[in-house]
């Protein structure tokens, strides 16, 4: 459901019916009727519809998280905040940026458009940079031929969908500005290659049994999940064009399970 243009489509329909009646309805039904409730309503709606609209096209825009794919740093149910002109302030609807304000850094939690289906966000962090060299090999990361550093952090369990124990490794990843959390499970391979498809620039990667390489390009994104073996992300579906940003996470604002996470900044 593409929820900005249902928006925008309240915000035409009540805006018209005001319009209509500031100009000629309140004209023709004297000073001394009451307004239909067809008008009244509307009329009514109209400045909150804006307000919403405008508050979430330009500022901040609310998600759930749905999935796994992001722990430690996000548990399924989290509410995140996003910014949404941090990368530049864009047209809703059509996503078109029309001012820039920062480029993304690597390191940062960036929701953006599903390249295989752009009515899909989805939410994962920022690990190449346009022109960037990846390379992940036995769950290590280089980039630019510089290994990322980690630190071990202990064991950490968790519950997946189907009532499926998983027990992971916990490490700090030092990326770009951001120490944050990865989880890595020693016995899954660093990718499946029977789960990569065909995208584009695939010819800027190579894949073997123990990860892959891949040279960013211009314009364009890779990012990974931190639960990086229970994870789609751009290992298995490509990069993500510069077009299909949609902004950069910044606070967990809600959690039915977990009052506690209310209020934390998302590193």
């Amino acid at each position: 459901m593409n929820f900005a243009l249902i928006m925008f489509l309240l915000l035409l329909a009540t805006g018209a019916i005001w319009l209509l009646d500031h100009y000629w309805l309140r004209h023709r039904r004297g000073p001394d009727r009451a307004e239909p409730w067809w008008v009244e309503y509307p009329k009514s709606f109209f400045p909150v519809i804006l307000a919403v609209f405008l508050l979430r096209s330009f500022l901040v825009e609310p998600f759930k998280i749905p999935s796994g794919s992001m722990l430690p740093t996000l548990l399924v149910g989290d509410f995140i905040l996003v910014n949404k002109f941090t990368y530049g302030i864009r047209l809703p609807i059509v996503n078109l940026k029309i001012t820039d304000v920062n480029q993304p850094r690597r390191g940062e939690v960036m929701v953006f458009r599903y390249p295989e289906n752009l009515s899909l966000d989805y939410i994962k962090r920022v690990v190449g940079l346009p022109g960037d060299k990846i390379l992940y090999r036995n769950k290590r990361l280089w980039i630019n031929g510089e290994e990322i550093r980690v630190a071990p952090g202990g064991a950490y369990h968790y519950v997946e969908s189907g009532l499926n124990f998983i027990a992971t490794q916990r490490f700090t990843e030092a990326l770009g500005e951001h120490n944050h959390a990865i989880l890595v499970q020693p016995d899954v391979p660093a990718v499946h290659l029977s789960g990569v498809r065909m995208f584009p620039f695939r010819e800027n990667c190579a894949y073997n049994e123990t990860g892959f390489s891949c040279t960013v390009p211009p314009d364009h994104y890779f990012l990974m999940g931190d639960n990086r073996d229970s994870s789609s992300d751009s290992r298995y579906w490509g990069f993500v064009p510069e077009a299909n940003i949609v902004g950069k996470a910044f606070m967990i604002w809600w959690n039915f399970d977990a009052f506690r996470r209310i209020g934390d900044l998302i590193n």
